[in-house]
């Protein structure tokens, strides 16, 4: 009997920050396995370098659209930034799943604890998920910063802490892709488990696909 084709997960990163869609290629590797699916990653072109506002998420919402309806050989996607742009636009012009990472993140880390910036709050309201919020704090880092800077590790290892001991959160999700890099030596200084949205999202792509029929 012959073998099915390998399946295909696309992650895409939403900005133009090709440092950003690097990290993810090589925090995804890990995950990867033999006679998997194959799991690629791509830069949208006509995002902005950082996806820092919500103008920046609404911009990105019909380009993600179009490469979702654009890429028929794909079978699942991942919209790989925590603001989920484009997420249900993308799901109305494809059959196959698309993940966004914060619902994926948000959504792997109340596995793990009982308790889980105004634009990701939102977003969790709409979840009907702040029961299990314990807070967010931002870096005061750009998306650039965050995935090319010296100093990122220290200050998610100061604003985690702050997140564990002052808001009582027992598991952390890093709230950018371009963070990838960082999350088990941040895992290791806090003591707590740390959640790589795009790394969630891909799991969860990988249990759509690899055992879809036909």
């Amino acid at each position: 009997m012959a073998s099915r084709p390998r399946r295909r997960i696309l992650v895409v990163n939403p900005n133009s920050n090709e440092v950003v869609t690097k990290g993810l290629a090589d925090a995804l590797a890990p995950i990867a396995f033999t006679d998997g699916p194959e799991i690629g990653c791509v830069t949208l072109k006509e995002g902005p370098y950082g996806i820092e506002t919500q103008e920046h998420v609404e911009s990105v919402a019909l380009p993600l659209r179009r490469l979702v309806a654009g890429s028929n050989e794909v079978d699942a996607f991942v919209i790989a930034c925590y603001s989920d742009p484009g997420l249900h636009a993308a799901r109305e012009i494809t059959t196959k799943p698309v993940l966004g990472i914060a619902e994926c993140g948000i959504l792997t880390a109340m596995t793990l604890g009982q308790r889980s910036i105004r634009r990701h709050v939102r977003y969790m309201r709409q979840m009907g998920l702040l029961a299990r919020f314990a807070g967010e704090r931002p870096l005061n880092m750009s998306v650039a910063e965050t995935a090319a800077g010296e100093k990122t590790l220290d200050r998610m290892i100061e604003v985690g802490k702050e997140l564990r001991d002052e808001d009582g959160a027992d598991v952390i999700v890093m709230g950018c892709a371009g963070m990838a890099r960082h999350r088990q030596p941040l895992e290791a200084a806090l003591g707590v488990p740390v959640i790589d949205p795009t790394q969630a999202a891909v799991a969860m792509a990988i249990g759509a696909v690899q055992f879809a029929v036909g």
